[in-house]
């Protein structure tokens, strides 16, 4: 039987002492550290930490760790989150008519390999219904024009909302958000798209690609903010290209390396291991 863990995150300004208080309050309740991993920013003189416990024979209660922790996090101004093991981040998914990232991420979550609940598909079309329903996942289409967005993003909060969504995975989901949406699930929203080097932006970005003779594709994994595509970045990859791809060559490329870097930003973002730090990310081994 796998044992239950406690995870904990906190950033504050460096200080000596702080591993030392952390470890110790660990330890004198029985708990036996797994992981533990630390930064520090010298720019800003701020300290992240990321330690992993066991929760078998720790003796105080699960319920009651948060207000033990609460002195240490006074003591040292921290900002800190407590996460457990055993509870499964619900999470949205946004998609369109590309499936490819939908079907990486469905496939993985089935597999054990992302362990998360999802609790709902969102669409501004009907293409991908058929893959929910097979995976038995309620799916809802909100069309989306100039005209409706604000009264049926207002529908897709409240629905996300009574699912209890922690999460939303942007899975080539066609459509910019909204401030106002972004604002309500503020460092949730995880979304991916095409980089290369150069960046091509507008219609067809494999076929710029290919026309310019780029000998790198890639694709960015981050977190949506009201700046479009701007924001903090969890993961990244790329693809060597040769002059003997074809455009078709590319798009799969392309395709593959998005399904697999959004997967893979997705699972850092489920395993706590991501901590975002103005615009950029502390992300934990």
């Amino acid at each position: 039987m796998i044992s239950e863990k406690a995870i904990l995150l906190i950033s504050c300004q460096d200080s000596s002492g702080i591993v030392a208080e952390i470890s110790h309050f660990i330890s004198t309740y029985n708990g036996n550290i797994i992981h533990s991993d630390q930064h520090n920013d010298d720019a800003s003189n701020t300290f992240f930490m990321r330690i992993e416990w066991n929760l078998n024979g720790f003796t105080i209660p699960k319920e009651k760790i948060a207000q033990a922790f609460e002195a240490i996090a006074i003591k040292f101004n921290m900002s800190w989150e407590l996460e457990f093991s055993s509870e499964k981040t619900k999470m949205a998914i946004f998609v369109s008519k590309y499936d490819h990232c939908l079907y990486e991420l469905l496939l993985r979550n089935r597999a054990g390999e992302l362990d998360a609940d999802i609790v709902q598909i969102i669409s501004n079309h009907e293409d991908a219904r058929k893959i929910a329903e097979y995976f038995d996942i309620p799916y809802e289409v909100f069309k989306i024009t100039k005209e409706t967005k604000k009264e049926q993003e207002d529908r897709e909060i409240e629905l996300l909302d009574s699912k209890g969504a922690d999460l939303i995975v942007l899975a080539r989901y066609m459509q910019v958000l909204s401030p106002e949406f972004e604002e309500h699930f503020r460092n949730r929203i995880i979304n991916i798209h095409h980089s290369f080097l150069p960046a091509f932006i507008g219609a067809k970005p494999y076929h710029q690609a290919y026309a310019r003779g780029v000998k790198i594709i890639g694709a960015t994994c981050h977190y949506v903010t009201e700046d479009l595509d701007q924001g903090p970045i969890i993961a990244q990859d790329v693809s060597r290209i040769s002059h003997r791809d074809t455009v078709e060559d590319l798009v799969t490329k392309g395709k593959n390396l998005e399904k697999l870097v959004l997967s893979r930003g997705v699972k850092l973002h489920l395993q706590h291991k991501v901590h975002v730090f103005g615009n950029k990310t502390v992300v934990f081994d």
